[in-house]
């Protein structure tokens, strides 16, 4: 996974390190079944439950994630550096996004849905709610769109032989950063696409797509379940 440390500067390698899951199982009385449960220390994706997850960690410490399929927790703090979690869906979709849980912070960290496409080679980002620092700050905003209750800037960045799903490349950045912060709700995620495309953005073939948790420098948890 590639984590997004600002709209300016983002140069933090994509690594593949495959994580041992520590598997628990929470009885569902009422319906007599076992909820399966992963728990992550290290960088990883898979799937569970049907449910694409990713935990990108600059360093090896620092951040634990516990994914439980549709649904996950984030802890994490200063010492990792730079941390991205998230669960959805692989390949993502033009789809509406409900979401729902919580996300504390008192640094700089982020929450959106986060995904790449490819041919074009585009990584996107529709933040939903951040820390102490705006990820527009300093860029232009290229228009806004309204979608689901409220408005958010668009902003256009393109990487030049940065990390990508491809190796190192030259790609597009996207971004719908939200005005006014909320945690929960729906996103849709259409609306932000067709903007982006009214504006000359093109996009590609969906690869994946979560809704994502980022902390830089910083430390916070977060609880979200996605539908």
């Amino acid at each position: 996974m590639v984590s997004f440390r600002s709209l300016l500067t983002l140069c933090s390698a994509a690594v593949a390190v495959v994580a041992i899951p520590t598997q628990t199982a929470n009885a569902t009385e009422a319906r007599g079944l076992a909820r399966r449960s992963s728990t992550f220390t290290s960088s990883t994706t898979g799937t569970l439950d049907g449910y694409f997850y990713s935990l990108y960690m600059e360093d090896a410490s620092g951040a634990t994630m516990v994914d439980n399929g549709n649904s996950y927790s984030l802890t994490w703090d200063s010492s990792v550096v730079d941390v991205v979690a998230g669960v959805g869906w692989n390949p993502g979709s033009a789809q509406a996004i409900t979401y729902s849980g919580s996300f504390s912070t008192s640094g700089n960290a982020y929450l959106s849905v986060y995904g790449w496409t490819t041919s074009p080679l585009v990584e996107y980002y529709i933040v939903e709610s951040y820390g102490d620092y705006n990820p527009g700050s300093g860029s232009t905003v290229l228009g806004t769109v309204t979608s689901d209750g409220g408005t958010y800037d668009i902003y256009h960045l393109t990487r030049t032989n940065a990390p990508s799903i491809e190796g190192t490349a030259t790609f597009d950045q996207y971004w719908s950063v939200r005005t006014s912060n909320r945690v929960g709700g729906t996103v849709t995620t259409s609306n932000h696409f067709n903007a982006w495309k009214a504006l000359g953005l093109s996009m590609g073939t969906f690869n994946y797509q979560i809704l994502a948790t980022e902390g830089y420098e910083s430390s916070g948890s977060s609880s979200i379940t996605v539908s």
